[in-house]
């Protein structure tokens, strides 16, 4: 199926939002309380009226999708680029055409279009930065098959998952990656 077909058959952001039954108001917190720097606006510049669009493969449970997902809509604001929600788990079809590491279903993955539909820019489903500081947190958990392996990864989501929801550092670390991949075309 042609891209231009998958972003037809998505949801806009407030179809996506309403649906949403986890992490919804941990999203929508993010989303109110970033802004893109002037910096980032100005990076974003040449990209305003292009008519670019993005496919969000997403779901509403993911940690990940928590934190890119709003600073991904500030980004198609000020750009005006539209944005369409693909939900993974029904989409596998899409999904496994951008596996990460060439076997990995990870989200959320967005798909930058063109106006006829090309594909211009693929990120996800972390920032570098981001995914450097979740491999350093699972590097400090115990072996899998240790008695208080699921305690202390559960403790590890939830460190990260505050830190997601509260550190603008953080934030502005996934906009600027982003931002990267879309003047890069990567």
């Amino acid at each position: 199926m042609e891209l231009m077909n998958w972003f037809a058959k998505g949801l806009c952001p407030q179809n996506y939002i309403e649906a949403m039954q986890v992490n919804k108001e941990e999203m929508n917190k993010i989303y109110n309380r970033f802004s893109l720097s002037d910096e980032e606006k100005t990076r974003l510049a040449d990209l305003k009226g292009t008519g670019m669009k993005v496919i969000a493969l997403t779901e509403d449970w993911c940690g990940d999708a928590m934190l890119n997902n709003p600073i991904l809509l500030k980004i198609a604001e000020e750009t005006g680029m539209d944005v369409r929600f693909v939900l993974r788990d029904q989409n596998l079809e899409l999904m496994d055409q951008y596996l990460t590491n060439g076997t990995s279903r990870a989200i959320p993955i967005y798909i930058f279009i063109d106006k006829e539909g090309d594909e211009k820019a693929i990120w996800g489903p972390r920032a570098k930065q981001i995914q450097e500081l979740v491999d350093d947190e699972r590097g400090k958990l115990p072996a899998q098959d240790a008695e208080d392996f699921k305690e202390k990864q559960m403790s590890m989501y939830r460190r990260l998952t505050a830190s997601y929801q509260e550190d603008s550092k953080i934030w502005h670390t996934v906009a600027d990656s982003v931002i990267d991949a879309l003047v890069s075309g990567k």
